[in-house]
């Protein structure tokens, strides 16, 4: 599929409806992509399923959302911190169910559903509430809890820069998730500050191929910091 170029935000995320489940990148405000995400509270869509590495930090972005009452369940690994006081208004008025994963389960799930990989048995959280209802085994004498992958109607990614193929690099920490959401996704939208031609980013440092990227939209100077 060729990677097409919106000339909007609100263009690229046409593509999101009421009831999908979305992976947002970020860990915490790196690499958040806060562009796609306001375009996605004026596009109006709810009951959304959201997966992040937080809940939102502040009033900005994924915060914003959950704010706007827009988001029915999050599947993330951190979902409180200082700042995270919209997630708990939601959470604590029972209008935001949580799913509760590690961070490096998360991760794995994510890339499992990118790979295709039909689940995989990992040691953390065995034994704990976490494996509550999910097939465990002991494997050479360790314990293991059977994780499903997780895939995505939509993801919202920020890098750095795309070229016209759709190849994508991004910053520093802001890389975070944004490669394997992509490829765990039907369809990816990227936020990038500079599209360049075909051929304009080295192919040795190209850190997701252009076949994950659907939509990219430039935003020269986005609200927050590319990386952290």
């Amino acid at each position: 599929m060729t990677t097409t170029f919106a000339p909007t935000a609100a263009e690229a995320v046409a593509c999101v409806d009421d009831g999908d489940t979305v992976l947002i990148g970020g860990f915490g405000t790196a690499g958040q992509p806060v562009e796609l995400i306001e375009a996605l509270i004026e596009r109006g869509v709810g009951n959304l399923t959201v997966i992040n590495n937080n809940a939102g930090n502040g009033d900005t972005g994924l915060a914003a959302l959950i704010a706007a009452g827009k988001v029915a369940k999050m599947i993330c690994s951190f979902p409180r911190q200082r700042d995270s006081h919209h997630f708990d208004a939601a959470y604590r008025a029972g209008t935001l169910e949580l799913e509760l994963v590690p961070q490096g389960t998360l991760a794995e799930r994510i890339r499992a559903g990118g790979a295709g990989i039909g689940g995989f048995f990992t040691p953390t959280g065995y034994g704990t509430q976490l494996a509550e209802g999910k097939e465990t085994r002991v494997i050479d004498g360790r314990g293991y809890v059977l994780e499903a992958p997780l895939t995505a109607d939509v993801a919202l990614v920020k890098a750095l820069r795309a070229d016209r193929v759709g190849n994508l690099v991004y910053r520093k920490t802001a890389r975070n998730f944004g490669p394997i959401m992509c490829a765990a996704a039907d369809h990816s939208v990227v936020q990038v500050s500079e599209v360049v031609d075909a051929g304009g980013i080295d192919p040795e440092i190209v850190v997701t191929p252009g076949i994950y990227v659907d939509t990219v939209v430039e935003i020269p100077n986005p609200a927050t910091p590319l990386s952290a």
